[in-house]
C-alpha cells in the first residue's frame, strides 16, 4: 500500500507496483500541511486512474474533527463513495459513523492506537480493515492475527478482519503520532495534520539556576530514523499481517516508486520462498538512494526505545538538482526535449523526470544534443534533447541526480 500525495505519485505507485494507494483531500487528513494533498475536483481522476489499473483507493480522513468539519467530511465521503474509492481511513467515529450510513467501506487509522483483540473486536462492528498503533511488537500482532481466525471475527462485509502495519516511512517521537509539541509552540496541531515537526530540530540545554547552556551534540534526540522492516518483512508477513503499508505523503515520486517496487519485490520473493538476507541488504541500499533519516526497526522486534538521527534532513545518498522543464517528445525516434532553466546537464550524467502522467522515469544521459548538433553539455537556456525510450509530457520536471557520499 503506497503513498500519493499528488498524480506524480500516483503514477510512481502504480510503476513500483503497488496493489493500493492512499491519499488525503483538502485539510482533513495528517499530512494537511504538505503542498501535496488532492483537492475534491480531483477525486474523480484517481479513482479512475485507480480502477484503470485495478489499485485499490483509500482516502484519509484521519484528524481530529471538529463540528465546522462535519459538513466538508460528508461531501468528501459522498464524493468517494459517487466515483468508486474503494474506503475511507477514519479515527473518528463522526467519520465512521457517516461512512457507514451510506455503506462506504471504512478502514481504521492508526491514530485510533489499536493495541488488542478487543478493541479490533469493537472497531469490527464499522470496519474491514485495523492499522494496528506502530508501538506494537511482531509477537504483540501475531496474537491479535491468530485471535482473529481462532474467534473468526469479521467486519460488515462478512470478510476476516485484515490487519494493516506500517512497514517503511517517517515515525514520530508520540505515541502513533499523537503528539501535542507543535500545538504548544506553534498554535499548530500535529493531530490536524498541521505539524511543523518540532521534534527534527536540535536543542540546547540550559541549568536554569546559574544559567549554563549544553548543546546535545549529535544526536537530534526527539527526531527518530525511519522505520525499516524490509530485512524482517518475512517476520511481519508470518505475523499475519495483511497490508504492507509505507508512509510518505509529503515525499517525491522517486521515494514512492522505489520503496513501493523494493518492498513488492521483498513480498514476491517471500511468497515464492526466493527471499534472503543478501536480497534484503540489496533492497535496503537502494532505497537509502531516496530520502530517508537513516533505518531503525521501530519496536517491531521488541526493542522499547527509540533510535534517534544524527544529521537535519534526509540521509540519502542521492540528492536531486533541477535542471529543467520537458517540451516535447518524439516517439519515432524515442527522444525527450528539454528546456535547461538552472544549472548544467552532461554526457553520463544519471537524470530524474516527474509528471503527473509519465510519474518517475530515470536513465543515463549518452546522447545529447541542441541546435547545434551532438554536444557534451547543455547550459541554461539551451533546449536539448536526450534519449529516453519513456514518452515524456510538457511541463515534466528534470533533475540531474548526484552522489551525496562523494
Amino acid at each position: 500500500m503506497a503513498p500519493a500525495g499528488g498524480f506524480d505519485s500516483l503514477m510512481a505507485a502504480i510503476q513500483g507496483g503497488a496493489h493500493s494507494v492512499y491519499f488525503g483531500v483538502e485539510q482533513l487528513n495528517m499530512r494537511a500541511r504538505a503542498t501535496m494533498n488532492f483537492s475534491l475536483e480531483d477525486i474523480p481522476e484517481v479513482a479512475r486512474i485507480c480502477k484503470e489499473h485495478h489499485l485499490r483507493s483509500y482516502i484519509t480522513l484521519n484528524t481530529i474533527v471538529y463540528d465546522h468539519d462535519l459538513s466538508l467530511i460528508k461531501t468528501i465521503v459522498n464524493a468517494a463513495k459517487k466515483t468508486g474509492i474503494t474506503a475511507i481511513i477514519a479515527a473518528d467515529q463522526a467519520v465512521i459513523a457517516y461512512a457507514r450510513s451510506v455503506n462506504m467501506e471504512v478502514h481504521i487509522s492508526t491514530q485510533v492506537n489499536v493495541t488488542n483483540i478487543e478493541t479490533v473486536k469493537f472497531y469490527a462492528l464499522f470496519a474491514d480493515t485495523i492499522v494496528l498503533a506502530r508501538e506494537l511488537s511482531l509477537i504483540q500482532v501475531k496474537k491479535i492475527t491468530d485471535a482473529i481466525k481462532a474467534e473468526q471475527i469479521k467486519g460488515p462485509s462478512g470478510r476476516l478482519i485484515e490487519i494493516e502495519l506500517f512497514v517503511h516511512g517517517a515515525l514520530c517521537m508520540a505515541v502513533s503520532g499523537k503528539c501535542y509539541l507543535s500545538l504548544h509552540t506553534h498554535n499548530a496541531s500535529a493531530n490536524r495534520g498541521a505539524c511543523v515537526q518540532n521534534c527534527r530540530r536540535t536543542y540546547q540545554v540550559k541549568d536554569r539556576e546559574e544559567g549554563y547552556e549544553l548543546a546535545i551534540e549529535n544526536e537530534y534526540i526527539m527526531s527518530a530514523q525511519d522505520l525499516c522492516t524490509i530485512d524482517f518483512i518475512d517476520q511481519v508477513l508470518d505475523a499475519g499481517v495483511h497490508v504492507l503499508k509505507i508512509e510518505g505523503r509529503g515525499k517525491g515520486p522517486e521515494y514512492v516508486k522505489t520503496v513501493t517496487q523494493c518492498y513488492r519485490e521483498a513480498t514476491d520473493a517471500f511468497f515464492n520462498g526466493t527471499y534472503t538476507p543478501e536480497k534484503a541488504k540489496a533492497w535496503k541500499e537502494k532505497m537509502e538512494t531516496v530520502y530517508n533519516r537513516g533505518f531503525w526497526s521501530g519496536y517491531y522486534l521488541g526493542q522499547k526505545l527509540g533510535e534517534w538521527t544524527n544529521t537535519h534532513g534526509s540521509k540519502a545518498k542521492l540528492k536531486k538538482i533541477y535542471l529543467g522543464k520537458g517540451s516535447k517528445y518524439f516517439s519515432k525516434l524515442g527522444v525527450a526535449e528539454f528546456y535547461i532553466e538552472t544549472h548544467t546537464l552532461k554526457m553520463g550524467d544519471r537524470i530524474l523526470v516527474t509528471g503527473p502522467t509519465t510519474g518517475v522515469i530515470e536513465t543515463t544521459v549518452d546522447e545529447l544534443h541542441t541546435a547545434t548538433g551532438p554536444v557534451t553539455e547543455a547550459i541554461k537556456g539551451d533546449l536539448c534533447s536526450v534519449k529516453i525510450d519513456t514518452p515524456i509530457r510538457k511541463s515534466d520536471k528534470l533533475y540531474k541526480l548526484v552522489s551525496t557520499t562523494e
